[in-house]
């Protein structure tokens, strides 16, 4: 294929599992991608969640550079609203030190986000199309789980008493700075970040819309990771915002853009779709605002009584999940990547037993490298 792949990992704890077993089991994944060819190893950044172990990625990531050699790592993302642009520097900055020019600094919205659904209107939901073989589903919108009460409950335990989250541009611009160094007040006093100041990181912005990480990411000349895989009705417009916000810059003289997808590859298409059984249920104890839930196995999938409404809610990520054999996901991938025009791929799979999940990721790029 023509352009890198890459993998996102969210370290899922799955059902009659630990934590430390999803641990493990990310170790262990982390080194068979780099043996099957893959660019990046991308872990996400989720808190107070039952169902994902990848709460802290400067930790995680710390501990995957110790068991493999030279395959890329990266956060999906930092949660800029919950961490100072010192701390998230100096964290990265020190895996740095350690595995030298091999980190990707993914950065994304939070608590921002959070503070703007607050204020914002209610979002008129759009309507499905397909765009040059792409499915563009409905779409959904966040705000109310950003609304509510359990989402307030959340940010008092991520930010301390009183804190107001910067905007996205601040906090880039003085982890920049940082890095850079000397961070000076004008006045005569200067810090230094240490580590971090000089550090050879790669900075990604992550966004699943239009709004202010893609602009902000295109305005700086930073490269933009867009999420079909959290909001795929939004993708095309968060790569269009993000090119037509774009500057050249020291770090890109034309725009970069990575599109994620969900994926499961199996043998054949049948045994793709019966492993694939739980996902559904997984996205909808994500969208009831619930917080996602240990992956759980087909059987008990297939036991939960679904209605309308729940079919309603998690179809836009059930019906862009792409499933099937090698062949099948590729092409799905490839229409992803040639209606977006993305530069690179990056793939999450879920399943509940490791070694589907091993596999998956094994067909696809035995096929995807040749």
């Amino acid at each position: 294929m023509t352009v890198p792949l890459s993998i996102l990992d969210l370290a899922p704890i799955v059902s009659g599992g630990t934590v430390a077993d999803a641990l493990r089991r990310t170790l262990d994944l982390a080194r068979r991608a780099e043996q099957f060819g893959y660019h990046r190893y991308w872990v996400a950044g989720h808190h107070l969640t039952p169902g994902v172990a990848s709460s802290q990625p400067a930790v995680l990531l710390g501990q995957i550079a110790a068991v493999t050699e030279h395959i890329r790592l990266g956060s999906g993302a930092v949660q800029t609203g919950f961490l100072t642009p010192l701390a998230v520097l100096e964290q990265f900055g020190l895996l740095d030190a350690l595995h030298p020019g091999r980190f990707d600094l993914g950065l994304g919205r939070s608590a921002q986000r959070r503070t703007s659904a607050l204020d914002a209107p209610p979002e008129r939901p759009t309507e499905p199309r397909v765009v040059d073989g792409l499915l563009i589903p409905r779409s959904f919108s966040f705000a109310p789980i950003l609304r509510s009460a359990r989402s307030a409950l959340f940010a008092k335990l991520l930010q301390q008493p009183g804190a107001v989250p910067a905007d996205l541009d601040t906090v880039v611009g003085d982890i920049e700075t940082l890095r850079a160094g000397p961070y000076t007040d004008g006045l005569g006093n200067e810090a230094r970040a240490v580590p971090g100041e000089g550090a050879d990181l790669q900075v990604w912005i992550l966004g699943s819309s239009g709004g202010e990480s893609a602009r902000v990411a295109g305005a700086r000349g930073l490269p933009f990771a867009a999420n079909y895989h959290v909001a795929p009705a939004k993708v095309l417009e968060a790569v269009e915002a993000y090119r037509a916000a774009f500057r050249p810059s020291a770090v890109l003289d034309r725009p970069r853009v990575m599109v994620s997808a969900d994926v499961l590859v199996a043998d054949d298409d049948d045994t793709a779709r019966h492993l694939a059984t739980p996902y559904g249920l997984w996205v909808r104890s994500v969208r009831t605002g619930a917080g996602a839930i240990p992956y759980p196995s087909v059987e008990e999938a297939a036991a939960h009584p679904w209605t309308p409404a729940d079919r309603d809610l998690v179809a836009d990520r059930v019906e862009t999940q792409f499933v099937g054999s090698p062949q099948t996901v590729a092409e799905r991938l490839e229409t992803l990547r040639r209606v977006t025009g993305a530069d690179e791929l990056l793939v999450s799979t879920m399943t509940h037993d490791h070694a589907d999940r091993v596999h998956s990721f094994e067909l696809l790029a035995k096929l995807w490298h040749g």
